[in-house]
């Protein structure tokens, strides 16, 4: 019999979870729940949608798990905080790893983490609780990456490399092998890496910008 499963949220990004646990895992889906503010429609994408502080009540923690279904939302803090407050009702958090990842014998990650597919972890590599790694990654042997984080899709983590807690790693960004980014880092879509970042920093890729030339004007396209 499979293990049910509760998830927090109610937006595109529960939606897409629900999706690929029911498809892609030994999970079944029966119920969303959010603070008790947003619970007023009482369904969501066909279950039922319960109010946080009543859910133990309806889909009690001794026979169910929960995932919590948040965005990068204040630095990944709100769903830091869910994350807790789920653990404090005694859920067990569950987490998703595509089957259409790659990775290897050894491979370590915590709970509540989101890792989908084409993502490609290499030997040696660790994945703390509560990441979110979109698709198309590559993240390097021996490197690590914090609780709390969100990595945008083709991001290249090279070897080596160290990511703190409550970062955010826009799409297409690169860290160089062996660069430790701090805590609570913002990188840009596009943004190359190549030193240690301190904690905090925000760093941006320089945008492109359009041509004074009109496109009917080009000669050779």
């Amino acid at each position: 019999m499979r293990r049910k499963l509760v998830i927090f949220g109610a937006g595109d990004i529960a939606e897409l979870a629900a999706f690929y646990f029911t498809h892609d895992s030994d999970l079944e889906v029966v119920a969303f729940t959010v603070d008790r503010e947003y619970a007023t429609a009482g369904s969501a994408f066909g279950r039922p949608l319960i109010a946080f502080d009543e859910i133990e009540r309806a889909f009690p923690a001794d026979g169910h798990d929960m995932f919590v279904a948040i965005s990068y939302a204040q630095l990944n803090a709100l769903r830091r905080d869910r994350v807790a407050a789920a653990r404090a009702k005694g859920y067990r958090l569950a987490s998703y790893v595509s089957s259409r990842a790659t990775t290897f014998p050894g491979f370590v990650h915590g709970e509540n983490c989101f890792i989908l597919e084409d993502n490609t972890i290499q030997p040696f590599a660790t994945v703390g609780e509560n990441v979110t790694l979109w698709s198309g990654n590559h993240v390097g042997h021996h490197s690590r990456i914090g609780d709390h984080c969100f990595v945008a899709s083709h991001v290249v983590i090279s070897g080596g490399v160290v990511i703190g807690e409550q970062c955010f790693v826009g799409v297409n960004a690169t860290i160089r092998d062996h660069v430790r980014v701090g805590d609570r880092c913002v990188l840009g879509a596009g943004v190359l890496l190549t030193e240690d970042a301190e904690p905090g920093g925000v760093y941006a890729a320089q945008a492109s910008e359009r041509s004074r030339v009109p496109s009917h004007r080009l000669r050779r396209i």
